[in-house]
């Protein structure tokens, strides 16, 4: 039995070789373009450095942008932290402080709201408000109460209120005056009356008639004060 050999022509060839070269030269065009698209990325600098590129892929001067960067967002967070802070020593001190100048105001509206000669002339206690200084906002409660504080040369801290009060039938002006004596944890009332137009003046409040009051119980006999 004979074998019979018949001669391979070139197109047979061609076709096997074509799909291996086709995809070896796939392989060095998408390698090509991996290094031409790391080659060509954008300079990280301090304004668009979003982290994506990894620390150890970064130049000197883009590993300073990025510190510069994370630095200054720092110092905002600190900042930040900062000024929330303040913000609430602020509150702390102005509206919460049992010492603060609305604690005092509101302790002062109160106690004329329980006073029977405020009541009788201001009307029902229910609907008895009070404001701060009037100014163009129709909102009582964006009324500032005038009040200041100040320390005098004894170290005696003075807290003095001014404000003002309406009731159904009449209207009133309130001065309260307190003082913490150096030293002391607490402030006293020096004075704390209401004046109403047409009546007299309505105290709650005040230091000197009791110390005169006491001082007239005392018994003197040739010029000393006897208990």
């Amino acid at each position: 039995m004979k074998l019979v050999l018949r001669p391979l022509s070139a197109t047979a060839i061609v076709p096997r070789l074509q799909p291996v070269l086709t995809r070896h030269g796939y392989a060095t065009q998408h390698g090509i373009g991996n290094n031409s698209t790391a080659s060509k990325r954008r300079a990280v600098t301090p304004f668009n450095d979003d982290g994506y590129v990894p620390w150890h892929e970064l130049s000197a001067t883009e590993k300073a942008s990025r510190a510069t960067q994370q630095t200054f967002n720092f110092g905002l967070v600190i900042v930040g932290l900062v000024l929330t802070g303040g913000v609430g020593y602020f509150l702390y001190q102005d509206v919460f402080s049992p010492d603060s100048k609305t604690a005092y105001f509101n302790r002062a509206v109160d106690r004329i709201k329980k006073d029977p000669e405020c009541i009788a002339l201001l009307g029902q206690s229910k609907k008895i408000t009070a404001h701060g200084e009037e100014t163009m906002n129709k909102w009582r409660r964006a009324r500032p109460i005038a009040s200041t504080l100040n320390t005098d040369a004894q170290g005696n801290q003075h807290l003095i209120m001014h404000f003002y009060v309406e009731g159904p039938l009449n209207n009133g002006v309130v001065n309260v005056h307190l003082t913490k004596r150096a030293g002391h944890g607490d402030f006293e009332y020096k004075y704390f009356f209401v004046d109403i137009k047409g009546h007299p003046r309505i105290f709650l409040e005040n230091a000197d008639a009791k110390s005169s009051g006491e001082e007239s119980k005392k018994f003197k006999l040739f010029g000393v004060s006897w208990n």
